[in-house]
């Protein structure tokens, strides 16, 4: 009887179920790619949240202290490489502190308040004139005023004139027994005042120097990685330990430059669509040796002269008819000077002022400049197209500070680019397809007369070893010969690293005895090439303004007459 009874509620139901069944199925197939993509969407808006939080406590490698793991990445150098790298790297060999702990205690290091400085009598005068050497005798003395009898402080020096707006460069010398000379051209008339500088210790050199050698991972960078709906962000750098993760090998087909990502746990190598800093690593140092980095006490603080700081230098001597004594050679070749805040060579650059807009563009004319480099050599970019009136931004839609840039003045011809170098680069994000390394630009150069080339390659490779900087610029020097050769005329103009203010973070990272070491060999390794140098680390130290990663406006506008007078120089009178 409930069998029956069953069966006619079944029965009757049956129709509705069926109808109700076939309605479902007829509104999932007409909907089906809607919810499809609603789908795709949460999943991908879950997967995503969940890669920014993995991005956010990102597994960091783990390094292990090894001198040569980062160093020699890449292409195995040919001999005469070898050997260039070896007589470059004992050109900039640093005096190291005495044996005895790996860290002194403070007392024990180098106090500028307690050393001293004395300006040496003039040699068989008693007053200097235009055209002399002064030299300036420095005392390093210990927290406890004790003299120290090693060297290795790092000192920077410099005369200068605040109310001539006048300052030139010194040369510090180390005699490794706690005493330095600092040794400066008198090229002005009036007064010049001696200024010494403790940028950092022997002490703080030393961790400096560990750092640069076994923690070349303590700036980090990161790519995405995206396929569709799925994205990941994994860990990059030149040197990635191999035995951690499974890398994606990045390194470039023409030079042979490394360049390494760890690989994501979904998606495949080539789906990297862009590449950005990723941070800085903290707790690098100890608390001990945090106090050898200390604003105000040891990190960039004057020291103090024992007695007259000044002097009073007269018009140059007139020459004695039939002298038998010959002038004895300089020992200083600074490449210029300031005076009433205009930048003035010294040797064969014959330097202009451009103040007059339409000089400017005059001298542009016709002409194609090629940027590439890091945010120093943008900045004159910038300086450009926001002086030169007819010169227009065209919108690339690039990311802000980070380029491609291009301007034009169609009106005179004149095309201006910018585009930064390949990694390591520590801008915010650039495109994968963007990254391209210097020398493989130059490649695709046609050159010629009409075509300058500006280079400033410098402020990211800090943290890393020396080597690792003397590589990038062996692969740019050969494309600047093989740009040379086909297009002999060529203007190639190359700018220095230069100072910047420093506290105890950035000490770790950009210190200015890192940007001093890589622009030595920058300078070493360029001599005797037909190339032309903007100096601006002796433009930033001989300027009174204080030091800045991206100097202030007044000395841009002297290194950019600098750029131009290369560009157009002064025509000899026939």
């Amino acid at each position: 009887m409930q069998k029956a009874t069953m069966c006619r509620y079944l029965s009757k139901y049956a129709f509705v179920f069926i109808l109700l069944a076939l309605s479902g199925l007829i509104f999932l197939l007409c909907n089906i790619h809607t919810v499809e993509n609603w789908n795709c969407h949460t999943i991908s808006t879950l997967y995503q949240l969940q890669t920014r939080i993995k991005s956010s406590f990102v597994d960091l490698p783990t390094f292990n202290p090894n001198r040569t793991f980062c160093a020699h990445l890449g292409q195995k150098p040919f001999p005469e490489d070898e050997l260039e790298e070896r007589y470059l790297l004992d050109s900039i060999a640093w005096p190291g502190p005495r044996p005895g702990p790996a860290t002194a205690a403070l007392r024990q290091t180098s106090d500028p308040v307690h050393s001293l400085f004395a300006i040496l009598p003039a040699k068989g005068r008693r007053e200097w004139h235009v055209g002399d050497e002064l030299e300036a005798l420095v005392q390093m003395h210990d927290f406890q005023g004790r003299p120290k009898h090693y060297g290795g402080d790092f000192l920077l020096a410099r005369l200068h004139s605040p109310e001539l707006g006048a300052g030139v460069a010194g040369k510090v010398v180390d005699h490794r027994n706690g005493f330095y000379s600092a040794m400066f051209p008198l090229p002005w008339v009036g007064s010049a005042q001696v200024e010494v500088t403790l940028v950092h210790s022997s002490e703080a050199v030393s961790v400096l120097r560990r750092l640069r050698e076994e923690r070349p991972d303590r700036v980090f960078f990161k790519s995405l990685f995206r396929l569709g709906f799925l994205s990941e962000t994994t860990v990059c750098n030149m040197c990635l330990p191999s035995d951690q993760q499974p890398l994606c090998n990045y390194t470039d087909l023409h030079t042979g430059e490394p360049w390494y990502c760890y690989k994501p746990k979904l998606l495949s190598c080539d789906t990297r669509i862009n590449h950005a800093k990723g941070g800085y690593l903290k707790h690098l140092i100890t608390n001990k040796e945090a106090l050898l980095f200390q604003s105000g006490v040891n990190l960039k603080v004057h020291v103090h002269a024992s007695g007259p700081d000044r002097v009073n230098v007269l018009p140059p001597r007139k020459e004695v008819e039939n002298s038998s004594v010959n002038p004895e050679p300089s020992k200083l070749t600074p490449s210029g000077y300031f005076y009433r805040d205009s930048w003035r060579p010294l040797g064969d650059v014959s330097m202009r002022q451009f103040n007059d807009l339409s000089d400017i563009t005059q001298c542009l004319k016709n002409k194609v400049i090629n940027m590439y480099g890091d945010s120093t050599v943008r900045q004159w970019f910038e300086y450009l197209i926001a002086l030169v009136p007819g010169l227009k931004e065209f919108n690339l839609h690039s990311p802000k500070n980070v380029g491609p840039f291009m301007a034009v003045d169609s009106t005179h011809n004149i095309l201006l680019k910018y585009r930064c170098h390949g990694p390591p680069i520590r801008f915010s994000t650039v495109l994968s397809s963007e990254l391209r390394y210097v020398s493989n630009e130059l490649d695709g150069l046609s050159g010629g007369p009409d075509t300058v080339v500006v280079l400033s390659v410098w402020a990211h490779f800090s943290t890393f070893p020396v080597e690792v900087y003397i590589r990038r610029l062996r692969h740019i020097r050969r494309a600047l010969v093989r740009l040379l050769d086909r297009a002999p005329g060529t203007i190639i103009v190359i700018r220095s690293g230069n100072l910047q203010a420093l506290d105890q973070e950035v000490s770790l990272f950009n210190s200015d005895w890192y940007s001093l070491q890589l622009d030595e060999v920058l300078r070493s390794m360029f001599k005797g090439l037909n190339v032309l140098l903007v100096d601006a680390w002796q433009m930033s130290l001989a300027h009174h303004l204080p030091h800045a990663l991206h100097p202030p406006e007044v000395i841009v506008k002297n290194m950019i007459d600098v750029l131009l007078s290369y560009v157009c120089p002064w025509k000899k009178r026939s």
